[in-house]
């Protein structure tokens, strides 16, 4: 199975669902695709998709999947790395109405950089990132948040100096 994610945002993304469907038909894709799509309006038959849900089942479907193609949210694309899972990330464009600025494209860029995800830039078919899935060997992912948030505990210590 591939899970597909567009988030949370409230403008659609219907673009990348309409890549999908064409990896889908040119056979690139010959898996079932289930997508979570919040609010992009779907009336294909080709992808089984939803439009929420809790972080249990998103979680579940993330674990199921063989690959996560998502959009360049930061939660969706570390959620599938925390799972080990091989990540291809497609930007929202705000010249598409997709987003209010062009900000994933540097998120995307910089987990791509750095060999964690798989970029599909605009203008690139997904069928061609999806063939170098499958010699694309992904950097481990490796969370800072514990050390992030003792240091600002202890930050947070030193300025109230004990003044709780």
């Amino acid at each position: 199975m591939i899970f597909v994610s567009l988030g949370t945002q409230d403008m659609p993304f219907t673009r990348l669902l309409q890549m999908v469907e064409e990896a889908i038909q040119e056979g690139t894709i010959q898996e079932k695709v289930i997508a979570q799509v919040g609010c992009t309006p779907y009336t294909g038959s080709l992808i089984e998709t939803f439009q929420y849900c809790d972080q249990a089942t998103m979680d579940a479907y993330v674990e199921q999947a063989n690959y996560i193609i998502t959009h360049g949210g930061t939660g969706s694309i570390i959620g599938a790395l925390k799972k080990g899972k091989k990540v291809i990330a497609v930007s929202r464009l705000s010249k598409y109405g997709e987003h209010n600025n062009d900000h994933q494209t540097q998120i995307i860029s910089q987990f791509s950089d750095t060999d964690y995800i798989l970029e599909c830039k605009e203008g690139e078919a997904l069928s061609d990132v999806i063939k170098r899935l499958q010699d694309f060997q992904p950097q481990t992912f490796i969370s800072n948040t514990q050390n992030v948030l003792a240091f600002l505990e202890e930050y947070i210590e030193g300025v109230l100096g004990g003044k709780r």
